[in-house]
C-alpha cells in the first residue's frame, strides 16, 4: 500500500473571505488567456520565423503572406484614408501659419517694388535735371550750386517766388541768378543759411535784358504772368522798327559782373508779334523755356572754387 504524502492543500477561505469567487474576478479570469496558450503562440510565431528565414524566396510562407496582403491591404488603405486628414490636421495647421507668413512677406516686398517703381520716373526726371544743370555750366562757362525748390511764395505776397533748401552757408547771396536745365529762373532776392529766395523772371516786378539770339538785337523782357496760370513774358527791342519773327530764341544779354544775371542764359522763344499803335513799336509775347510750377532742381551762378557741392564750369560735380 502506497501512502500520498503530497500536502494537502488547503480549501479553506481566507480569512475575511466568504470562500466564493465574485462576478468581476471571474470575469477577468475568463478574458485572460492561459500561459499555456500564450507560450503555444509564442513558439508557433518563432516556428514559423525560422521556417520563413529559411526558406528564403521559396518560402512555404510566402502564399500565405500573399493571401493575407490581399485581404488586409484595402482594410489598411481604406483606414489610412479616414486617418490621413485627420491626422495632417496639425500639419495643415503649420503649413497655415507659414503660408500666412510667405503671403505676408511678398506683400511687403510687392509694396516696396511698387514703391520703387512710382518713384523711378521722379528719380529719372532729377538725373536729367542734373545732367541738363552740368551742361548748363558748360554753356555758360560758370559753376552752378545745386539746390532743390522746397517752398512756393504764397498767393497773398502778390509775387511769384521759390525757397531753396540752400542758402549763403553754401556761398549763395543775393543777386545770383538761378538757372534750371531749360533756361533762366530768375535772381535770389534775399538768403538766410540754409535758405534762398528766388524771385521768378514771370513776376510782374521781373525786367530782364535779354537779345534775340540770331541777330542780337537788344531788348527789355517783363514778366506778366501769374505762377501757376498764366506763365507770361513780354518783349519790346530797343530799336522799335525791329519786328520780331515767331520761334526767334530769346537769351539774356547779362548784367555787369554778372550780377544779377550773366549772359548767354536761354529765356524763352518768340510765340506772337503785335504792334503797339500807342508807343508806336513792336512787342513780342514770350513762352519761357521754364515750366515754374514743375520746378525740383536748379541751380545758382557762383564764382569757380565755391566751397561745397559745386558743378563747376566743366561740368565736373564735387
Amino acid at each position: 500500500m502506497t501512502l500520498d504524502t503530497r500536502p494537502v492543500r488547503s480549501t479553506a477561505p481566507a480569512p475575511g473571505s466568504s470562500g466564493r469567487r465574485t462576478p468581476a474576478r471571474e470575469a477577468v479570469d475568463r478574458g485572460r488567456p492561459s500561459r499555456s496558450l500564450v507560450v503555444a503562440l509564442v513558439l508557433a510565431c518563432a516556428a514559423l520565423m525560422v521556417v520563413d528565414k529559411a526558406g528564403g524566396d521559396d518560402s512555404p510562407i510566402a502564399p500565405v503572406r500573399r493571401v493575407v496582403g490581399e485581404v488586409i491591404g484595402p482594410v489598411q488603405a481604406g483606414v489610412a484614408t479616414v486617418v490621413r486628414p485627420v491626422a495632417g490636421i496639425p500639419g495643415a495647421f503649420r503649413s497655415n501659419d507659414s503660408l500666412r507668413d510667405d503671403l505676408s512677406a511678398l506683400e511687403a516686398e510687392n509694396s516696396a517694388l511698387r514703391n520703387q517703381l512710382g518713384k523711378a520716373g521722379y528719380d529719372d526726371q532729377r538725373l536729367q535735371d542734373l545732367e541738363g544743370l552740368r551742361a548748363m555750366a558748360g554753356d555758360l562757362g560758370y559753376a552752378l550750386v545745386p539746390a532743390r525748390v522746397i517752398a512756393i511764395g504764397a498767393a497773398q505776397s502778390f509775387s511769384s517766388t521759390v525757397t531753396l533748401d540752400a542758402g549763403s552757408d553754401a556761398g549763395l547771396r543775393p543777386d545770383l541768378t538761378v538757372v534750371a536745365a531749360e533756361g533762366l529762373v530768375g535772381r535770389i532776392t534775399s538768403v538766410t543759411s540754409h535758405t534762398a529766395t528766388v524771385l521768378l523772371i514771370v513776376d510782374n516786378s521781373s525786367a530782364v535784358g535779354g537779345r534775340i539770339g540770331d541777330n542780337k538785337e537788344l531788348g527789355f523782357v517783363n514778366g506778366h504772368g501769374t505762377l501757376g496760370e498764366d506763365d507770361r513774358l513780354e518783349m519790346e527791342l530797343a530799336d522799335r522798327n525791329v519786328v520780331p519773327k515767331v520761334g526767334q530764341q530769346i537769351v539774356t544779354w547779362g548784367s555787369e559782373g554778372g550780377s544779377p544775371y550773366v549772359a548767354g542764359v536761354p529765356i524763352g522763344k518768340v510765340t506772337k508779334v503785335y504792334e503797339s499803335l500807342r508807343e508806336t513799336s513792336y512787342r513780342s509775347v514770350i513762352a519761357p523755356n521754364v515750366d515754374f510750377t514743375a520746378l525740383d532742381l536748379v541751380g545758382v551762378v557762383v564764382p569757380s572754387g565755391t566751397p561745397g557741392r559745386v558743378i563747376e564750369a566743366d561740368g565736373s560735380l564735387r
